[in-house]
């Protein structure tokens, strides 16, 4: 399969959402602006992208519009509630609804912990937990009135599935995201509403992978199997899946390539195939010398 075809979303129709309004934080780059351009793409009545940067918001919706995507923006910080509702209602009075909400927002930064301030530990928490967290309790009435039934998806990360050098306080972040992600999968399935995550690993063309990889992004990738990161359709695809699977709640989908439990071989596989054909032939013929020896008499 070509690496063109990874950059491509062919799997759905294109109208597979239409009629939904999203309203996507962290929607003016990165990540969060491919998943606006695709919920467009595939039939979204309408997007709300919102972040703490007006002119990046503004020529982000231009982008948008320009690509044939009804585009709204919201300038707000996720860890205001005040702002939070903002965006709910600009989503809600621009096109009448809000049916998929999307917590892109996030804060990370490479930090010794010993040199991690606690108020740099508190904005990470705050913008990423608190972000989520106020930003799913002021959707609560609309996704709830939803006829879609209403779909928030959170980004997060494969970080805390293990640890992660120098990563603390996303670490620490993105695993109550996942945890309260559960919880409120748990009470609001009543209503119609679902919570799930996606966890990416590297993504390539994204601030992200440039900030965490030093500004090496370019770099090999020997540990992870599919060997290569992930690109930002591939998030945005997961996406569009968990609005359309009914049944898919509470979960974290990984979108990594294996790069969470991946492993560097410690000896090349032709090293390996060698030491294997000789233990083998060995095997076969410790077989063969004890079928030919004389049994003993009980």
């Amino acid at each position: 399969m070509s690496k063109e075809r990874h950059r491509t979303l062919d799997y759905f129709r294109a109208d597979v959402i239409a009629g939904r309004v999203a309203l996507i934080t962290g929607g003016g780059s990165g990540i969060g602006f491919e998943i606006a351009k695709q919920f467009g793409a595939h039939g979204a009545k309408g997007v709300v992208i919102m972040g703490r940067r007006q002119q990046f918001l503004e020529d982000a919706a231009k982008l948008l519009r320009n690509a044939g995507v009804a585009a709204e923006i919201c300038q707000g910080d996720v860890r205001k509630p005040e702002d939070c509702a903002r965006g709910v209602k600009t989503a809600t009075d621009t096109f009448g609804s809000l049916d998929i909400l999307v917590n892109c927002a996030a804060g990370n930064f490479l930090a010794v912990t010993e040199e991690l301030s606690p108020n740099a530990f508190k904005t990470v928490m705050d913008i990423d937990t608190m972000g989520c967290y106020n930003m799913m309790h002021a959707s609560f009435e609309p996704l709830k009135a939803s006829s879609f039934g209403g779909v928030i998806t959170s980004i997060t990360s494969t970080l805390h599935y293990t640890a992660t050098w120098w990563q603390t306080a996303p670490v620490a972040a993105k695993a109550a995201i996942d945890a309260m992600t559960r919880n409120f999968a748990l009470e609001w399935g009543e209503y119609g509403i679902r919570c799930n995550t996606i966890a990416p690993g590297p993504v390539e063309d994204t601030p992200g992978l440039e900030k965490l990889s030093g500004g090496n992004s370019k770099m090999e990738f020997p540990a992870i199997p599919t060997r290569r990161p992930a690109t930002k359709a591939e998030i945005a695809s997961s996406a569009i899946y968990l609005c359309l699977n009914e049944s898919i709640t509470g979960h974290w989908m990984v979108v990594d390539g294996g790069e969470w439990f991946g492993k560097q071989a410690y000896m090349p596989r032709e090293r390996v195939a060698q030491i294997s054909r000789r233990v083998e032939k060995g095997s076969r013929d410790m077989g063969a010398d004890s079928s030919s020896a004389p049994k003993s008499k009980l």
